[in-house]
């Protein structure tokens, strides 16, 4: 559904005891969306802070979990790097310096091949983009701006060991019209933004972006770039791709949270929102009521909820295997089957626990495989949740009330 876009402005929740996978589910759901979705995750007693406002740190998140795709066609230089020289003349302001007064650049491309003299400005973006002859790049011919590619793949076996990306030789002319596409987060625009600086087209909010600021964003300046967006959207230039916000432990937002985020999710401009918890009925905080998971009824009725059950024993077994093998620890079968059992009393966390101090004693033993035996001294050893509980239960009187 939310691959489709079906679920924009929607929000999810998943309830059920600790340890049932809630955050690996969303960590899941972000996997599956790729890289190019943005997931922000965040957790709810991260709102409450003595310097910014609960609202402003929900919006910011919010804003971190919409994306926008630009696309241009721009006219661009492409090519792969056959020469470049900086050609030096002396300085203006006189003395023995001197100065870089031009770059003669070298490209080409499968049709053909083309000599540019570029400004040296240029020169200073070639260098820091690190490009070297043989490398694949473009220059934008408005802005000037380069891009490295990657290193043109006739050079893929020139050493042993590589530590770069090849690309195949550009197609077509050295000077051509390319769909340029970036990636990037209403927040990005709203950070870049904080102090105008350059022109008003959404390309030169994006390169406002890596200028670092530390200026307050206000929601006057959030409904101008909203407009701006909007605008772009409408003219085809820019779409919007809603990611999602995933906040754990939702029953830790407040009465003011909750109220926000009713009002946000019917924002044309929202994610999908995801929320945890592990609660059952409990205080709704700044309140004296009640609510399932502690979140008002109003909200509740928003959400889609599912439900997240406990692993059975195959399912720990399985989790628990993939665990070690991951950590690179060798198990016999029955050791893994006692340990699944021991998830199955305890908590499938506890039994993970259980894997490294297990793996340190068979080596000591000098046993490069862990018996049963071995993750039965260490379940002696260390104490879980629930065992615990119940000896400063039976032994109350031991400890200082």
């Amino acid at each position: 559904m939310i691959q489709l876009k079906k679920m924009a402005g929607r929000a999810l929740l998943l309830a059920g005891a600790p340890g049932t996978g809630k955050t690996a589910l969303a960590l899941g759901i972000a996997q599956e969306l790729g890289k190019k979705v943005p997931f922000c995750p965040m957790v709810g007693s991260e709102v409450y802070s003595s310097e910014v406002k609960k609202t402003a740190v929900l919006m910011e998140h919010f804003r971190r979990a919409i994306g926008l795709r630009i696309k241009e066609n721009k006219e661009v230089y492409e090519g792969e790097v056959t020469e470049l020289t900086p050609e030096e003349a002396p300085s203006q302001t006189g003395g023995y310096g001197k100065v870089i007064s031009h770059v003669a650049i070298g490209l080409k491309s499968v049709k053909g091949s083309k000599q540019l003299k570029l400004d040296p400005t240029i020169y200073d973006s070639l260098q820091k983009e690190r490009v070297n002859v043989g490398d694949v790049i473009y220059i934008e011919a408005n802005s000037g701006a380069v891009k490295r590619v990657g290193r043109c793949d006739a050079y893929a076996t020139e050493f042993d060991l590589e530590a770069e990306e090849y690309v195949p030789l550009p197609k077509g002319d050295v000077h051509k019209k390319k769909e340029i596409v970036q990636d990037v987060t209403l927040h990005d625009l709203d950070a870049a933004n904080a102090r105008p600086q350059g022109g008003q087209d959404i390309m030169a909010m994006v390169g406002q972006m890596m200028k670092p600021k530390k200026t307050e964003i206000t929601d006057k300046l959030r409904q101008e770039i909203n407009k701006v967006v909007n605008k772009y959207i409408d003219q085809g230039v820019a779409e919007l791709i809603p990611g999602v916000l995933f906040i754990d432990e939702v029953h830790m937002l407040d009465i003011e949270c909750f109220t926000y985020l009713n009002r946000a999710l019917e924002s044309s401009l929202a994610p999908i929102v995801v929320f945890a918890t592990n609660r059952g009925i409990c205080q709704i905080r700044g309140t004296d009521m009640a609510g399932p998971h502690g979140i008002p009824v109003d909200l509740l009725d928003r959400l889609v909820i599912i439900r997240t059950l406990p692993y059975t024993l195959e399912e720990s077994v399985q989790i628990l295997a993939i665990r070690a093998q991951v950590e690179g620890i060798a198990m016999k079968e029955d050791a893994l089957a006692r340990l699944g059992q021991l998830a199955e009393q305890t908590t499938l966390r506890h039994a993970v626990q259980l894997l490294t101090p297990a793996h340190v004693l068979s080596k000591n033993n000098g046993r490069e495989e862990i018996t049963a035996a071995d993750v039965d001294e260490v379940h002696a050893l260390f104490h879980d949740a629930k065992y615990t509980a119940q000896l400063l239960t039976e032994q109350v009187d031991k400890y200082i009330q």
